[in-house]
């Protein structure tokens, strides 16, 4: 679950690249906090930077609360790339986990909007070929990496749902949907005002064991909501709350602060 709420968490850090209008450099920071069934489970911290067309984030999430007595995970994440008209086009990604004695590490090169090369470590044991779902050639061109697959540039805020990208952690390539749920406004330190909720659906494409529990009640069956505000008038939207139902409970993540800092 610790490991689910961390990648969640990494997936809404993207809330903070810069826009590509911006005519100077400008420097965002985002804080949230992971809850499960009501309890804190981890909380991170993400800042970016923009400037000439291109980006760089970093962040860190660690165990939090009553899980961090069972499973005391924390990690580094960062991001680089560019933003070409309306699209991110990464250029690398990189996250280091460190669990009690174990560390990991996923590092994923880009060119042109295609993944170059991938490095885990540990690396992956053996893959059964009756029940894996291999990655093709095709499956890793115009994809975005964990801290670039939720950001919205948009015309307006009801123009933010309504599209599917396709997502590549490392090892799974999966497309992540989002269609209008409802309008409303939010208010957190840094940001007040008009936010939009797309719902999320999940979709394994390549890079999993078929028949795997979780993925399947992720697709079938989970809820996924995300709500999303405007990084000021840069036409940019991040997610600042997001709820996902799991075969267990329902899993939080709300930002604890949503600014511009420069």
């Amino acid at each position: 679950m610790l490991r689910l709420s961390l990648a969640l968490a990494a997936l809404l850090a993207i809330a903070l690249p810069s826009a590509a209008s911006a005519a100077s450099p400008q420097s965002f920071k985002g804080e949230y906090t992971v809850s499960f069934l009501g309890l804190s489970i981890a909380k991170s911290t993400f800042s970016s930077h923009y400037e000439n067309g291109a980006y760089a984030i970093e962040g860190s999430v660690t165990a939090a609360g009553l899980a961090k007595l069972f499973d005391d995970t924390r990690g580094t994440i960062s991001s680089k790339g560019t933003i070409s008209g309306k699209k991110m086009v990464p250029q690398a990604f990189r996250a280091d986990y460190t669990s009690g004695k174990k560390a990991s590490t996923v590092d994923i090169r880009f060119a042109d909007g295609a993944v170059t090369s991938t490095q885990v470590v540990p690396a992956p044991g053996k893959r059964d070929p009756k029940s894996w779902v291999p990655i093709g050639a095709g499956d890793l061109v115009s994809v975005l990496d964990p801290m670039a697959a939720t950001v919205i540039h948009a015309d307006s805020l009801d123009q933010v749902c309504g599209r599917t990208v396709k997502f590549y952690d490392g090892e799974m390539r999966a497309d992540l949907s989002l269609t209008y749920a409802s309008k409303g406004t939010i208010s957190v330190p840094g940001y007040k005002g008009d936010t939009i909720t797309c719902r999320m659906g999940f979709e394994p494409v390549a890079g999993y064991r078929k028949g795997r529990k979780a993925l399947n009640y992720l697709k079938n069956r989970s809820r996924m909501m995300v709500t999303f505000a405007p990084l000021g008038q840069t036409g940019v939207y991040a997610p600042i709350r997001a709820t996902v139902g799991t075969q267990i409970g329902t899993l939080t993540i709300s930002a604890r602060r949503f600014e511009a800092i420069q």
